[in-house]
């Protein structure tokens, strides 16, 4: 075929591959087959040909395009931890106070009602692990509790514990918020009597020591979660400008990214009480007198309170200012401020 011809019956295809790109990915790779095909003939039959060097530059065209997506899949991944969650939490940092203030306010009921009415405490507790925590108390090895089973069943049972709950937490938002609400009293009002059981034995330090090397992150989480079924609640309760069915899309989709965020803190809360909190409690056994350094617990406890502050508050914060918010799915773009 002379090279006219050949140029006559494919140009408008090649000025369509060029002019009118495509998102779909089989179009895309059928518009690549073929660029291939014709610059292989080309190449062998009008190898100096200008319709040779322009199928060629085109095909280059699509494989740098597909290349590029694929490179952008993998950078979703860290880009949605630097960036997608934090402003995705920024935009519900309302409603996170609004959470944290209430469980703050089920503890401290917890702790006043353990004050008033001592049986409170094993009204909420359960007397067997009252009884268990005051025996091991007057042996002088207050946190036994944390030594009595193996360090990674322990592990893989707080974990899956942890995330269960997050998970009804986070589901009760479909109830408008009732059941997530029942959960943090419930969970608020256990630590408020469990806290208590330790100050009102004269172990208060020791116990913030012991037990808030995990629980910082393991609560913080908690409350993290109910903040995710506040936020499908949300959704629900308060469409805004959209339909009540778009507003609930919306409000599942953030809340869902929140709750999925939370399964690494929910781990690294398990290993630190399977693994820290139990070389940590050995401290104040007296039989032992072994364990970690009271300075060891402190930096831990420092570390876990900066990490969620910093990543969950402080971040967005800072984000926001510099002009990054998300678009639609996700993805994340920055306003430049000109100058004059």
């Amino acid at each position: 075929m002379r090279e006219a011809m050949f140029i006559k019956k494919n140009v408008d295809k090649w000025n369509a591959y060029q002019h009118q790109p495509t998102t779909n990915p089989d179009e895309t790779a059928e518009r690549f087959i073929t660029l291939i095909d014709d610059f292989s003939y080309a190449k062998t039959f009008y190898p100096k040909s200008k319709a040779t060097r322009w199928l060629n530059g085109l095909a280059a065209s699509i494989y740098q395009n597909i290349y590029q997506n694929k490179k952008e899949k993998y950078r979703r991944i860290p880009e949605f931890w630097k960036y997608e969650l934090p402003l995705l939490f920024k935009k519900y940092h309302r409603i996170f106070l609004f959470t944290t203030l209430i469980f703050i306010l089920f503890v401290a009921i917890g702790v006043i009602s353990s004050m008033h009415n001592p049986d409170f405490v094993r009204g909420v507790l359960g007397d067997r692990y009252v009884d268990m925590t005051e025996e091991n108390i007057s042996k002088g090895d207050p946190f036994g509790v944390y030594k009595d089973e193996n360090p990674f069943t322990m592990f893989v049972r707080i974990a899956f514990n942890n995330i269960r709950v997050a998970f009804f937490t986070f589901i009760g938002g479909f109830t408008l918020g009732f059941v997530t609400l029942s959960l943090l009293w419930s969970n608020g009002i256990m630590l408020g009597c469990f806290q208590y059981m330790f100050f009102a034995n004269g172990l208060g330090v020791q116990s913030i020591l012991v037990i808030w090397i995990h629980g910082t992150i393991e609560i913080s989480s908690i409350v993290i979660a109910g903040t995710a079924g506040f936020i499908l609640a949300n959704g629900i309760l308060f469409p805004g400008t959209y339909s009540r069915l778009e507003s609930f899309k919306r409000g599942a989709r953030d809340a869902a990214k929140v709750l999925i965020s939370l399964i690494p803190f929910f781990i690294l809360a398990s290993f630190l009480e399977s693994y820290i909190t139990h070389l940590m409690s050995e401290t104040y056994d007296k039989a032992t007198n072994s364990g970690l350094p009271a300075w060891a617990s402190v930096i831990i406890l420092a570390a876990s309170v900066f990490l969620i502050i910093w990543y969950f508050v402080i971040w967005p914060i800072r984000l926001s200012k510099r002009g990054y918010y998300s678009k639609k799915e996700g993805i994340v773009s920055r306003i430049i401020p000109s100058h004059a």
